[in-house]
């Protein structure tokens, strides 16, 4: 008897993963909830863990490729069976549906295209926001596109009507309209509202044999293409302060033994930070609040994103609430979010509902910068790294450590005056951290 190896539910927003990576070979054996695949969505990388005990089956989907909720990847066999699938479970049909159009691609693009070339098509074999299986070759669309489909569309201007479909009943799918953008200008020509980017010229011989072309993983994409997104949105303006950390680190380092020894996690500046934002956004509300269509959103309530670099890429888990949570209990989130995103581990809901987001690029050694806004939110804040400067204090040049703030914001929303009194604000709860405490 075998017992089926099914994607997850993915989270709110996610309609599709990539195989990143299998971790056993068919014949292997597995424990129960022993990991056994790994997932790339275009917010988190998870882990798929066994049903059962047993050894792994066959594997129906391989590394690279796309697929969506509650598809089959794959199956968990008894002891001693050899990989061989059980007949009688009901889902055989359509996994071998599933794996027979996967082997017909390759072969109807083999006489003009090279293997190499092969994989993003593959890709299609999952739709983003239809539910189908994949339709056989040459297929043609049926026009009742997902919402993807049609966003791909209006920004590349490849008519779906012009790709074979490989979703139920011939519909287009994401995977495919990838594919047909893939092949170049001649048969994807951007639309007039669309800035895509241009044709990579040849490298030279000499310089080609010595490149190394790796396929974007679904998170670098998603960051690569919502940054873009943002710029091409909002009118995003910066604008920078810079703050004395005298004090804070003062404070830091008189209380970071007993605060460790008493909550379990060190002292660090980003609940100083995250405390003053919260503040400064209560006075300047606009710089929480969003657009939506013809109207502007103001939230009364502060998830504050709190950007962390993992070496897939940037991802942003969402401190909830924070306004009721203490420095104490900043920090513990923060912490718990750190270790998560480098062990890969992050929750999709982790990272959905931010209203405004802190990046630090001081930990690198960022003097400055201007970050991008992460959409839809109309305001982030750049922390960058302390610096010992001379500053003037009572008529006397001082060396102070030093640090510049700046303060991306989407000016449709937020006007310059509204941004300076953000940042004044922040800056004076930071040098002044009792106003923290006595919530001034």
């Amino acid at each position: 008897m075998a017992t089926d190896i099914l994607v997850p539910t993915l989270g709110e927003s996610v309609s599709e993963a990539t195989i990143g990576r299998w971790f056993k070979k068919p014949g292997d054996a597995v424990a129960a909830d022993e990991p056994i695949v790994e997932l790339e969505t275009d917010k988190v990388t998870l882990e798929v863990n066994a049903p059962a005990a047993g050894e792994l089956g066959e594997i129906l989907v391989q590394d690279g490729e796309t697929v969506e909720p509650g598809a089959l990847l794959g199956s968990i066999v008894e002891a001693g069976a050899g990989g061989a699938r059980a007949p009688e479970k009901p889902r055989a049909d359509k996994a071998e549906t599933k794996a027979e159009s996967r082997s017909e691609a390759p072969k109807a693009q083999a006489a003009d295209k090279p293997a190499a070339e092969e994989a993003p098509a593959r890709e299609s074999a999952a739709a983003y926001g239809n539910h189908g299986e994949a339709a056989p070759a040459g297929a043609r669309p049926s026009g009742d596109h997902g919402p993807a489909v049609a966003k791909l569309a209006r920004e590349s201007g490849v008519d779906p009507s012009s790709v074979n479909g490989s979703g139920k009943d011939g519909r287009v799918t994401k995977g495919d309209m990838l594919a047909a953008m893939a092949k170049g200008p001649a048969q994807a020509a951007p639309a007039k509202e669309a800035r895509p980017s241009l044709p990579r010229a040849p490298s030279a011989p000499d310089d080609a044999a010595r490149e190394e072309r790796v396929r974007m993983t679904k998170l670098r994409q998603t960051i690569a293409r919502r940054l873009k997104d943002a710029q091409d949105t909002a009118a995003m303006l910066t604008t920078f302060n810079d703050v004395d950390m005298s004090a804070v680190m003062a404070m830091r380092a008189q209380y970071k033994d007993i605060f460790e020894k008493k909550h379990g996690t060190k002292l660090g500046f980003m609940g100083f930070f995250t405390k003053a934002v919260i503040g400064a956004l209560k006075d300047v509300p606009a710089v929480n609040a969003e657009i939506d269509g013809q109207d502007i959103v103001y939230k009364n309530y502060y998830h504050v994103g709190i950007a962390v670099g993992t070496d897939k890429g940037l991802v942003v888990p969402v401190v909830r609430d924070a306004d009721d949570l203490s420095i104490a209990g900043i920090e513990k989130k923060i912490a718990g979010f750190g270790k998560k995103a480098r062990e890969g581990k992050l929750s999709i809901d982790e990272m959905q509902g931010g209203t405004f987001t802190i990046t630090n690029g001081g930990i690198y050694g960022s003097l400055m910068s201007t970050p991008i806004l992460n959409a839809p939110q109309s305001g982030i804040l750049g922390m960058h790294r302390i610096e010992e400067r001379p500053v003037v204090r009572a008529g006397k040049i001082e060396a102070r450590p030093m640090m510049y703030l700046a303060l991306s914001y989407d000016h449709r929303i937020v006007d310059g005056k509204e941004a300076v009194t953000f940042l004044v604000r922040v800056k004076e709860a930071l040098e002044d951290p009792a106003r923290l405490v006595l919530d001034l």
